[in-house]
C-alpha cells in the first residue's frame, strides 16, 4: 500500500506542475521565434545525454582507439549522413560497436 501512495503521491506532484503550464498554453500561442527555438530542444537534450557516454570514460576524455562508442557513434553519424536511413544508422552504428569490441577489448 505504501508503494501505491508514493506512486499516486509523484503522479499527482507531476501533472501539479504540468497541467497549468499546459493550460496557459493552450489559451496563448507561441510567439514564432520561441516555437522556432523549441525545434532545437530535442537534439540538444539528446546531445547532452550521448556526448559523456560516448567521450567519457572513468570520468576522463577517451579519445582512444579502443572507445567502441566514439568508433560507432562515428560510424552512424557517417551513415546517417550519407543515406537518411534510421534503420541503417541504428543497425551500422550496433554492428560497428560490437565490431569494435570484439577487436579492441576493453
Amino acid at each position: 500500500m505504501n508503494e501505491f501512495l508514493l506512486i499516486a503521491g509523484m503522479a499527482l506532484a507531476t501533472m501539479a506542475t504540468r497541467i497549468p503550464v499546459l493550460l496557459w498554453l493552450s489559451l496563448h500561442p507561441l510567439s514564432p521565434g520561441v516555437a522556432r527555438a523549441l525545434k532545437y530542444v530535442p537534439l540538444a537534450v539528446l546531445s547532452a545525454i550521448i556526448t559523456p557516454i560516448v567521450l567519457l570514460s572513468d570520468g576522463k576524455v577517451a579519445l582512444r582507439l579502443d572507445n567502441a562508442p566514439l568508433a560507432a557513434s562515428l560510424v552512424a553519424v557517417l551513415v546517417s549522413w550519407r543515406t537518411r536511413n534510421l534503420l541503417l544508422t541504428i543497425l551500422a552504428g550496433m554492428a560497428s560497436f560490437f565490431l569494435w569490441r570484439a577487436i579492441f577489448p576493453h
